[in-house]
């Protein structure tokens, strides 16, 4: 098995209706003005993107990593980019990202008061380093086991891969749980 970098997870956003943009702008700019990041790394500034269909929407920049409320694939959610290295094997990873996204989750509808709502259902993983994982069937077959260990550790779940047949895309699988994704213990 290859080493993955560069995981991005992203929840989606079970309430689009109630997405209040300049609000998580605020919030966004916040968490900078508090070094408060869900991954307790380095928090740079805001973009905001929301002019640009299905594209990356509202981007806090971190050092390390990247936050943003994204409408890729036309559906809103939260991006979480993990930019920098960690160490551990692929499931760590996995691990780190998920949790990562979760907690932004889990801040962001406890500061919009219940106006924002994620899902609970599932996610979506993807690599981004296409020199690592290009978005081929053999990079999937390669990582299935390994995303399916992920999925069971996490209560059991189907994994399919995205972007399939697209080679421009980023490698990567959508995980469908079977039980309900806890934000806070993710």
């Amino acid at each position: 098995m290859s080493d993955l970098q560069h995981i991005n997870v992203k929840i989606g956003l079970a309430n689009e209706s109630k997405l209040d943009g300049e609000r998580v702008v605020e919030i966004f700019h916040g968490w900078i003005s508090k070094q408060a990041s869900p991954d307790e790394g380095v928090l740079i500034d805001v973009a905001d993107y929301r002019h640009v269909p299905e594209g990356p929407g509202i981007l806090l920049v971190g050092l390390h990593a990247d936050f943003g409320l994204d409408y890729a694939d036309g559906r809103a959610g939260l991006r979480y980019n993990r930019k920098g290295a960690v160490g551990g094997d692929n499931a760590k990873r996995f691990k780190q990202a998920l949790s990562a996204a979760a907690r932004a989750c889990a801040k962001l509808e406890e500061e919009t008061k219940g106006g924002l709502k994620f899902a609970r259902d599932g996610f979506d993983l993807t690599v981004n380093d296409r020199a690592l994982a290009p978005n081929a069937p053999e990079t999937f077959t390669k990582h299935k086991a390994e995303l399916e260990a992920f999925a069971a550790a996490l209560g059991g779940g189907s994994v399919e891969r995205l972007n399939a047949g697209e080679p421009r895309r980023l490698f990567g699988a959508r995980i469908t749980l079977k039980k309900p994704l806890d934000l806070a213990k993710a």
